[in-house]
C-alpha cells in the first residue's frame, strides 16, 4: 500500500503533528493498516454534504481502516480540515483519495471519478442504480465493487444502516422551515388584544419517513396537521403525532418491500376529490409520494392548484422525480397567477449539511460494522447475508443489479376457497350475562353463610379482586400491557410471600397447592422481569 506523505496532511492548530503520527510508519508501535478509506469531497455543483465527519472517520479507524480525507471535503458541512486533523485522521490530496482500496461519498461517481478508482477498489455512495443503468455499466467495466448506500433494503435489522431513512428525516423537517419562511405568517394560533389569529392548515401527503418528519415539524410549531398515506395502517402514526389521518373508502394492496404501492386508477379516481379539497383548504402542503424506480405521481392538478388561497405554498419533496404537483419545476421555485408558491427543490436534505453529514456518515460506519466482522481493517463481501447482496451493484467487474427481491412484510393470506371463513363470535346474551352473575353472588353468599372462618373474608376479598381486575385491566388498551406487569409482578410477589408461609403447614394439600402457587407466580415474576429488561435494552444506547 502506498503511504501518504507527512506534506499532503494538514496540520493541526498550533503546529502539531503528533495526533497523525500514528500514520507515520517511523513512529513508534507503528502498525500498518490492511486497507484505506478515501472520503473524498463532493464534484456534484453546490453539494455540501461530506462522507464522512471527524466523529465517524474515528469510528472507521476503530474498525482497523487507515482513512484519509480529500482536503476542503467537509469545510461546507462543518467539518474544515484541522477538526480532521485534530481527530488523528489524515488529510490528503485527490490522488491520495482516489487511489483507496475503498472509496465512500455521497453522490454517485462520475465517469472522470470512476476512472481514477484503483482496479479491485470498492465504491460506496448513493447510485439510484434502478435508474442508473449507464452508471453501473460503467462500473462494471471498471472492474470494481461498486455499493448503493440507497438500496439498503428496508428490513429491521438493516435501519441503522437505511441513508433514505435518514435523509428523509431531515428532509422533511427542512421542508416545513422552506414553507414557513416563504409562508411568511407564524403558524400557531393565537387570540391577543387585537383579535384572533388562526393557526395555519398543513396537509401532508405521504407518511413514510419524510411525511412524519413534516408532521411532527409542523406540529411542533402550533399548526393543525392533516396528512393522508395509502397505507391505512400508518394512521396511528400519524395521530400518535397529533395530526388528523384523513380517510378514503379503498382497498389497497398490502406491500411487500416497505414502499407503498402504486395506486390502480379506481384508487386514483377515489382519491382525486380528496386531493382537490384538502389542498384548496390548506395553507401548506408537503408532497412525499414516491414510487421505487418510476416517476412520482401526479397529485395535485393544475386546477387544484389555481383554486388555492393567495399565499399558499407547496414543498414538493418528489420533485426529483417529476413532483406530485404539476406545476413543480425540479430545483425551482414557481409561483403561480394567483401567488402560490410551488417549492421544487431537490437537496432540502443538504441545507442542514452538518447534521445529514453526521448521519450519512454514522450510516457508513454501521455498514462497514457488518462488512468488518473481525475489525481488523478487512472488508468483507458477504453475499449470503441479505443486507450486503443488497447493496453490492458490482462485484470486481461483474454486474450483481437488481438483488432478489427481499420480502419485508407479510401479505395478509388469501382464505381457502375449500375452508368456510370461521363465524364472527356471538355476544353474550343479556340473560346468559345476568344469568352468571346471579350464580357468582349465589356462590360467595354461600361461601360467607356456610364455610368455616376465615375462609369467607379470603373469599370475599378474592371476588372483590376478580372484578376489580376486570374493570381496571380489561379496560386498558393493548399498548399499554407491557407497563402492566410491574403491577402483575407485584401481585404474584404477594402470593409468593402468602403460599411460602403456608407451605410448611401438615396438611398435603395445603403443601402441594402453595408448591404449585409459589412455582407459579415465580414464573410469572421473572419472566416479566426478563421481559421488561429486553425492552429496556432496545432503548439502551450502544
Amino acid at each position: 500500500m502506498r503511504l501518504l506523505a507527512t506534506s499532503g496532511y494538514a496540520q493541526v492548530p498550533g503546529g502539531d503533528y503528533s495526533p497523525l503520527l500514528a500514520h507515520d510508519p517511523q513512529a513508534p508501535n507503528y502498525k500498518e493498516p490492511l486497507m484505506r478509506i478515501g472520503i473524498p469531497r463532493e464534484s456534484k455543483a453546490q453539494e455540501t454534504l461530506v462522507a464522512a465527519t471527524a466523529a465517524t472517520a474515528t469510528q472507521l479507524t476503530k474498525l482497523g481502516y487507515e482513512v484519509v480525507v480529500e482536503a476542503s471535503a467537509g469545510v461546507l458541512a462543518g467539518q474544515p480540515d484541522d477538526i480532521f486533523a485534530a481527530a488523528g485522521i489524515a488529510i490528503g490530496t485527490t490522488d491520495d483519495v482516489w487511489s483507496s482500496d475503498i472509496v465512500v461519498k455521497v453522490n454517485a461517481p462520475t465517469v472522470e471519478e470512476i476512472d481514477r478508482l484503483n482496479r479491485g477498489a470498492t465504491i460506496v455512495s448513493l447510485m439510484a442504480p434502478g435508474r442508473s443503468p449507464t452508471l453501473v455499466v460503467a462500473l462494471s467495466a471498471a472492474r470494481v465493487t461498486a455499493l448503493a448506500m440507497d438500496a439498503v433494503p428496508r428490513i429491521s435489522r438493516a435501519q441503522s444502516m437505511d441513508v433514505l431513512s435518514s435523509m428523509a428525516n431531515v428532509a422533511g423537517y427542512r421542508a416545513i422551515i422552506e414553507a414557513a419562511h416563504v409562508f411568511g405568517r407564524q403558524f400557531t394560533g393565537q387570540v391577543t388584544a387585537a383579535g384572533k389569529v388562526p393557526p395555519a392548515q398543513v396537509f401532508v401527503v405521504g407518511a413514510g419517513v419524510a411525511g412524519l418528519a413534516a408532521i411532527g415539524a409542523a406540529g411542533a410549531m402550533g399548526a393543525v396537521v392533516r396528512a393522508f398515506d395509502v397505507r391505512p395502517e400508518v394512521a396511528e402514526q400519524v395521530q400518535s403525532m397529533g395530526a388528523q389521518f384523513v380517510t378514503v373508502e379503498m382497498t389497497q394492496e398490502v406491500s411487500t418491500d416497505g414502499y407503498a404501492k402504486e395506486m390502480t386508477p379506481e384508487q386514483i379516481a377515489a382519491t382525486a376529490a380528496m386531493y382537490d379539497e384538502e389542498v384548496r383548504r390548506a395553507d401548506i402542503v408537503i408532497t412525499t409520494a414516491l414510487i421505487p424506480g418510476r416517476p412520482a405521481p401526479i397529485l395535485i392538478t393544475v386546477e387544484t392548484v389555481a383554486g388555492m388561497r393567495n399565499g399558499s405554498v407547496v414543498v414538493d419533496m418528489a420533485a426529483a422525480n417529476g413532483g406530485n404537483c404539476a406545476v413543480t419545476e425540479t430545483d425551482e421555485v414557481v409561483v403561480t397567477a394567483n401567488q402560490v408558491t410551488v417549492i421544487g427543490y431537490t437537496d432540502l436534505a443538504s441545507r442542514l449539511a452538518a447534521q445529514t453529514s453526521q448521519l450519512y456518515g454514522t450510516n457508513v460506519v454501521n455498514l462497514l460494522k457488518l462488512m468488518t466482522p473481525d475489525q481488523n481493517g478487512e472488508l468483507v463481501l458477504d453475499l449470503d447475508d441479505v443486507v450486503v447482496r443488497g447493496i453490492t451493484v458490482v462485484r470486481d467487474g461483474t454486474t450483481m443489479w437488481p438483488p432478489p427481491a427481499v420480502q419485508v412484510s407479510v401479505a395478509r393470506a388469501e382464505p381457502k376457497p375449500a375452508v368456510a371463513p370461521a363465524p364472527d363470535p356471538v355476544p353474550a346474551s343479556p340473560a346468559l350475562r345476568w344469568t352468571t352473575i346471579g350464580l357468582g353472588v349465589l356462590v360467595c353468599f354461600l361461601v360467607n353463610a356456610y364455610a368455616p372462618a376465615p375462609l369467607p373474608e379470603h373469599f370475599t376479598v378474592l371476588m372483590l379482586s376478580v372484578v376489580i381486575g376486570y374493570y381496571v385491566i380489561g379496560k386498558v388498551h393493548h399498548a399499554l400491557h407491557t407497563p402492566l406487569m410491574s403491577v402483575t409482578n407485584a401481585i404474584s410477589g404477594i402470593i409468593v410471600v402468602g403460599a411460602m408461609l403456608q407451605i410448611g403447614l401438615d396438611d398435603p394439600a395445603i403443601v402441594v397447592l402453595s408448591f404449585t402457587a409459589v412455582l407459579l407466580a415465580s414464573i410469572n415474576v421473572f419472566g416479566g422481569f426478563a421481559v421488561t429488561r429486553r425492552m429496556l435494552s432496545m432503548f439502551s444506547k450502544g
